[in-house]
């Protein structure tokens, strides 16, 4: 287990490295630049900012640079759009914001589409399950930004239940919550039905029944255990996806989170806010995943982990 965990960190740090070195030079080879924009700098304003930054070093002495200063460090830079700002602290200022919508949207993401696919798989092809399969294609088929502007419209305008802007309040997180979580709700619904479906055919299943278990003992202790490794495999890309922000969920209810952030960057060319931003989504992707991956042998016991 330990030599495990030693090849997953280290298989994780080569997939940041990788992901900083695309990024940088990726970025570098679009035409342009950061002060590249309609109204047109004069060359000695530009020659200073590019002096400031050190765009007018050599690109490898850039990228060597770069990197030395995020190990030393763990200084992403400063902005290049937002004046006295550092990417830190546009991380430090708004993913928190992010962060508790996005824990609020796992939250109704796994509580709801478990049950509903717990309820599915127990009623397999009964009305029950065909409401939920309804439900579910709802939720996978619309997209996000289509379901905020619905949710916004009926509940916020029309019928004025909750509020459309902001985070103030708890009842301020419903509306964005579900429209950002919905999609993964239903994926997820979808994944605990076949799942357990898969699992209530099982031997082991049977043998359970045949001893006089109850149906209650049998769901909780045997089969939904059995059934929530695709769930938890599930859940790591889930944190880091909606943890990190949603552009659009969040510019619909005006939330001003990491993912607003991230767009601007790039429609700014912020060269060090994107590369930052690209980074701590990455790290915290592959961190994500490798507890997802060491839980694995926890949850199920017939899961060997070889060294």
């Amino acid at each position: 287990m330990f030599k495990y965990t030693l090849k997953r960190i280290a298989i994780s740090l080569l997939t940041i490295f990788i992901v900083i070195t695309a990024t940088f030079f990726l970025i570098r080879a679009i035409p342009g630049g950061p002060f590249t924009g309609e109204k047109k700098l004069a060359p000695s304003i530009l020659e200073n900012l590019n002096k400031k930054f050190g765009l007018n070093k050599p690109l490898g002495q850039q990228y060597t640079t770069y990197v030395s200063t995020i190990i030393t460090k763990g200084d992403l830079g400063p902005s290049m759009q937002y004046e006295g700002t550092t990417v830190n602290d546009v991380i430090k200022k708004f993913f928190p914001v992010s962060a508790r919508l996005g824990l609020a949207s796992v939250l109704f993401s796994l509580v709801f589409g478990v049950l509903l696919g717990i309820l599915s798989a127990l009623k397999e092809n009964k009305w029950q399950d065909r409401v939920s399969m309804v439900i579910s294609t709802i939720g996978v088929t619309v997209p996000s930004f289509v379901m905020a502007t619905l949710l916004t419209y009926f509940f916020a305008i029309k019928f004025k239940i909750f509020p459309a802007i902001g985070l103030k309040t708890p009842a301020s997180y419903i509306l964005p919550t579900i429209a950002l979580g919905g999609y993964s709700m239903a994926f997820v619904s979808r994944l605990s039905r076949s799942s357990l479906v898969e699992v209530l055919r099982q031997d082991f299943i049977r043998v359970a029944k045949a001893k006089g278990l109850s149906q209650r003992v049998v769901i909780s202790k045997h089969a939904l255990r059995n059934s929530m490794i695709p769930i938890i495999t599930y859940v790591g890309p889930l944190l880091a996806s909606v943890l990190t922000g949603s552009f659009v969920v969040e510019s619909i209810f005006g939330i001003p989170g990491l993912g607003r952030e991230f767009v601007t960057s790039i429609g700014n060319r912020d060269y060090t806010l994107i590369m930052g931003l690209t980074i701590f989504y990455c790290a915290f992707l592959v961190l994500c995943n490798l507890i997802v991956d060491i839980l694995y042998g926890f949850v199920d016991p017939r899961i060997k982990i070889q060294d």
